[in-house]
């Protein structure tokens, strides 16, 4: 069962008589910068990771036949 509005606003005042609302103005803030942050690190790591998957893809079977040719290369 759901809790109805007035259980919600009880709640949220005994928070606000607890901690007050400097407090949860800084921890509101924190929260909200670790967020960015964290969607900007998102960002910034998925070009990494879609040139380690090519990679990846890359390194099949092709890289033994690229191997032995190097290999042939260097004893002729």
């Amino acid at each position: 069962m759901a809790p109805s509005i007035w259980q919600l606003l009880i709640v949220l005042l005994i928070v606000v008589m607890i901690f007050g609302t400097k407090k949860l103005k800084n921890i509101g803030g924190d929260l909200g910068g670790a967020i960015k942050s964290f969607k900007e690190g998102m960002r910034e790591d998925k070009p990494a990771a879609a040139g380690s998957e090519r990679i990846t893809q890359d390194a099949g079977a092709d890289t033994i036949d690229v191997q032995a040719r190097e290999t042939a290369k260097q004893d002729a």
